[in-house]
């Protein structure tokens, strides 16, 4: 999700399964074509994990702007996220990129700073922009000023939030979890003494979830400058590294954060050994399944944040290759994708979240109406209404919510070197605030060598 999730967390955000589906494994024959355009003109447009679950969905849209657009056939071709970077690359190098592309945005932003995507501001009509959540369109951006180019135009999110063991937190004498970071030290020290079990799971493996560089910005630390030099040896910066030590060395949190990933968290969570995890609406239907008598405990919360109150979104986006010889009808076909009526009946197929306005406050409307009068979640279908309520209330995060951790060429590295070392300062190898300079030190070697 820049704050970028990774591929599995974002599918477990979707509550999709980890295997999707392949239609083959050649990007030709995984392509699905609609009509032939009089002049022959094809749209070439790939997404990633869609098929087979959403064919009719995406082959539905792909007709329905054919029939619009006569004259300009479109080229589905649905491509399985390990392989996307591999397959794009290997188009561009060979010049059969396509018109239209589905990317996270880390490696979007990457092909952003080679020059490999068109700046759509020139293809874009007047007040595009105004559809969407604004905070949510300037993520697809790069650059300040004039010369800011915007290279994504956003299509479905997610947005975390927190769901917690009720039976926990009563014993840890919590009504709900913190609203903030600042208060989990003495939530995390109750939970663990009155309990035994810990409060949370905040994973430091370097390849593993962006969280923790989402809290630290949550917790006031910048992370690089306008000169993409590091920013966050500072005080705020010290602060977060001390505080993220301070509980590991006093055992407030798992002793895995060090060495296992997200997935061990939802391990925890489901023995009931975790007071809360973070995490998408439909974990309440897999926990049913999964762990049935930690479900009927679990009850959804407003996400932790910083004082400033935001949260994180995860954004999928829609590019244009600056090879396509197709950029306005590609781009006319994004903003197609993305309109209102579309976006919402995928969110409501997909369990996503809309980046378009209108589609995300009818969402809202839907989602109310569903859960009816006060009180709902006490009748026998009580489940599903909880699972509705957690979707609401992750749709009506995105208010406060951005990406926070932006998708700049590098960030995947960034999050290695930052890990390793608050790694380092957790077990007590090293003092917190010498870690985080060592950080500082090798992030700004590594953007010397790569951007001068």
């Amino acid at each position: 999700m820049g704050g970028e999730l990774g591929r599995r967390r974002f599918l477990e955000l979707l509550g999709a399964g980890s295997g999707t589906a392949l239609l083959a494994a050649s990007l030709g024959s995984c392509a699905r074509r609609g009509p032939g355009g009089a002049d022959g003109r094809v749209l070439n447009f790939w997404t990633l994990d869609l098929a087979p679950k959403f064919n009719a969905y995406v082959l539905g849209l792909i007709a329905a702007w054919e029939g619009q657009n006569p004259g300009i056939r479109v080229r589905w071709t649905d491509v399985p996220w390990s392989s996307v970077e591999r397959k794009l690359l290997a188009a561009v190098f060979a010049r059969t990129a396509p018109d239209l592309v589905n990317l996270n945005p880390p490696f979007a932003a990457n092909l952003a700073s080679k020059g490999g995507l068109r700046d759509l501001t020139e293809v874009l009509p007047a007040g595009a922009a105004g559809a969407y959540l604004p905070a949510i369109w300037e993520a697809g951006r790069q650059g300040v000023g004039a010369s800011a180019e915007q290279f994504a135009i956003p299509w479905y999110l997610t947005a975390r939030i927190s769901m917690a063991n009720r039976r926990l937190l009563e014993r840890a004498g919590y009504a709900a979890p913190p609203l903030q970071w600042s208060g989990v030290p003495a939530y995390a020290e109750a939970v663990r003494r009155r309990t035994g079990r810990y409060a949370l799971f905040v994973t430091v493996v370097p390849d593993d979830s962006a969280e923790l560089l989402e809290i630290l910005v949550q917790m006031g630390v910048q992370l690089l400058d306008g000169q993409q030099r590091a920013a966050f040896n500072s005080p705020a910066g010290r602060r977060a590294f001390a505080f993220w030590s301070d509980l590991y060395r006093r055992g407030l949190l798992p002793r895995e954060v060090v060495s296992q990933g997200y997935r061990r968290a939802i391990e925890l969570y489901q023995s009931g050994d975790l007071a809360q995890v973070a995490t998408g609406p439909d974990f309440l239907r897999n926990l049913q399944t999964n762990a049935p008598g930690i479900a009927a405990v679990t009850a959804p919360y407003v996400p932790l944040s910083g004082a400033g109150g935001e949260a994180n979104v995860a954004v999928m986006n829609l590019v244009v290759p600056r090879q396509s010889a197709l950029a306005a009808e590609a781009t006319r076909f994004a903003l197609f994708l993305t309109n209102g009526p579309n976006q919402l009946a995928f969110a409501e197929q997909a369990r996503v979240l809309p980046s378009n306005q209108v589609a995300l406050q009818q969402l809202e409307a839907s989602l109310e109406v569903a859960l009816g009068p006060a009180g709902a979640a006490a009748q026998p279908n009580g489940q599903e209404a909880l699972v509705l309520r957690a979707r609401l209330l992750s749709a009506q995060t995105l208010r406060r919510a951005r990406v926070l951790v932006p998708a700049s060429p590098g960030v995947k590295r960034l999050q290695a070197i930052v890990y390793t070392q608050l790694q380092r300062a957790m077990l007590g190898q090293v003092d917190s605030d010498a870690a985080l300079a060592t950080a500082a030190d090798e992030w700004n070697r590594y953007a010397r060598a790569r951007w001068g």
